[in-house]
């Protein structure tokens, strides 16, 4: 039976208190295409289980799905290989525990993954501390610049032009809550990160600086200038990584002096599953701000016998202690995500992961060599992983992205789609390769961008 315990005086009660004058008053941020205005419509009132697989069918066969044509898409989500292995180990019996470890003793298998997981995210990141996962990077983000307002007691941070523009908009949401100032710009079209803008946008009020590695233009920059403009000044540096397989092949964010490290988690053991859910990662350089890390942390300990155990530990959730000294309103993590990174990392190790980035590496140099030969191409990076720029001359790359779409390749993200309205980097196309790619998938796409290029003149 239905379940309604609210009562027509209990809901006019709620709306008074909010300050609402109808149920639709709660709605009004939802475009008026996008609501429901009486049944739905097209839909026959029922239909067989067999029709309804058929249908279901089409609508998937709508798709261009990653593996069935040349792909280079990336901008923060990335194809790889992700081992049938890994399917495999994530669900055996040892991590099938009911939603959360709140019982150690029952839990043994999820909380050692946990914690070996915590270990190789502060290895990857070159930090002392890692937590058991966030949700994606977006939100990781946004919670560094939470988690560096508290250490500095400072409200303001500073948002690199170059730092993804989907993450520089979850913070500015969420800082709309919250009364902090976020200062952002726009990215410099140059061969190299531009980095003295930056740096001089640093003052003494400044809480944190947030930088991506590799930017948003696959470029790569040392860290280090930063990281000491930003300590003079008694801010932290915060570095956003988007494919941490980058970093089986450059220097960790650590080593060169970021505060907090946080990232996507998605390119090891998880697809790209049309979108979610991806896997939120989040380290500290320094020890004692562990206490301020949000989400959950699992430690390891001895039990009554002497014997290795693991335990959930400083676990900073609005149930375990008062809500106004929580770090964060976050009430897990993503378990079955970071399980799935921990068996594709420990399948690779140290070696394999370097070896995984170098041929990354390699097939990216070979892309951006044969693009640049296309005529009215121009690759704009001086440096960069697996992800690089290019300027295209002719229509904007939004088009060119559609027309070789049709032609049955996936040849990139148009900056112009992140950056709507910005003439600067509407003849920008981001292009991403991995060990996925072939170099025939690589020739393909440099002949039908030719191609398109030369009718679009």
């Amino acid at each position: 039976m239905r379940y309604l315990p609210l009562t027509d005086t209990d809901r006019a009660d709620m709306l008074t208190k909010i300050g609402a004058a109808s149920i639709d008053d709660l709605f009004v941020d939802v475009p008026a295409i996008a609501q429901l205005d009486g049944p739905i419509r097209d839909l026959p009132l029922h239909a067989s289980e067999m029709a309804v697989e058929r249908h279901m069918k089409k609508l998937a066969a709508k798709n261009l799905v990653a593996g069935d044509v040349p792909f280079f898409l990336g901008a923060g989500a990335y194809r790889h290989h992700v081992p049938a292995s890994v399917d495999t180990i994530i669900q055996r019996g040892e991590f099938l525990t009911a939603y959360t470890p709140y019982q150690p003793e029952i839990a043994q298998g999820t909380l050692q993954m946990l914690f070996e997981f915590q270990t190789q995210v502060a290895r990857l990141y070159g930090c002392a501390v890692a937590n058991a996962s966030l949700y994606d990077g977006s939100t990781a983000c946004w919670e560094a610049v939470a988690m560096a307002a508290r250490v500095t007691k400072r409200t303001r941070a500073v948002l690199s032009g170059a730092l993804h523009p989907h993450y520089a908009e979850v913070v500015k949401t969420m800082a709309q809550f919250t009364g902090y100032t976020i200062g952002d710009a726009l990215p410099s079209i140059t061969p190299d990160p531009e980095l003295s803008g930056l740096i001089s946008r640093i003052d003494e009020e400044t809480a944190c600086v947030v930088v991506q590695y590799p930017d948003i233009l696959g470029r790569i920059s040392d860290l280090t200038p930063i990281a000491e403009a930003a300590h003079a000044k008694g801010a932290l540096l915060v570095v956003v990584n988007t494919e941490p397989v980058a970093l089986g092949a450059i220097k960790s964010p650590g080593e060169m002096g970021a505060d907090i490290v946080v990232g996507e988690g998605q390119s090891l053991g998880v697809g790209l599953q049309f979108g979610g859910p991806y896997l939120g990662l989040f380290a500290v350089r320094d020890p004692k701000h562990v206490r301020q890390m949000p989400g959950r942390l699992c430690g390891e300990t001895t039990d009554a016998e002497g014997k290795r155990g693991f335990v959930l530990t400083l676990s900073t959730r609005e149930q375990h202690i008062r809500r106004e000294k929580a770090t964060s309103n976050i009430c897990t993590n993503s378990g079955l995500c970071a399980l799935a990174f921990t068996v594709h990392m420990t399948l690779l190790g140290e070696r394999g992961l370097r070896e995984l980035a170098a041929e990354n590496h390699r097939l990216a140099c070979f892309a951006a060599d044969r693009l640049a030969k296309v005529p009215g191409v121009r690759v704009l990076n001086n440096g960069f992983f697996n992800e690089f720029t290019v300027m295209l001359d002719g229509k904007p790359a939004r088009e060119i992205v559609r027309d070789l779409a049709d032609r049955g390749v996936l040849a990139g993200v148009s900056l112009g789609r992140l950056y709507p309205g910005v003439a600067a980097l509407e003849q920008a196309l981001l292009v991403a390769v991995t060990e996925t790619t072939t170099e025939e998938d690589i020739e393909r796409l440099a002949a039908e961008l030719a191609a398109s290029l030369k009718e679009t003149v």
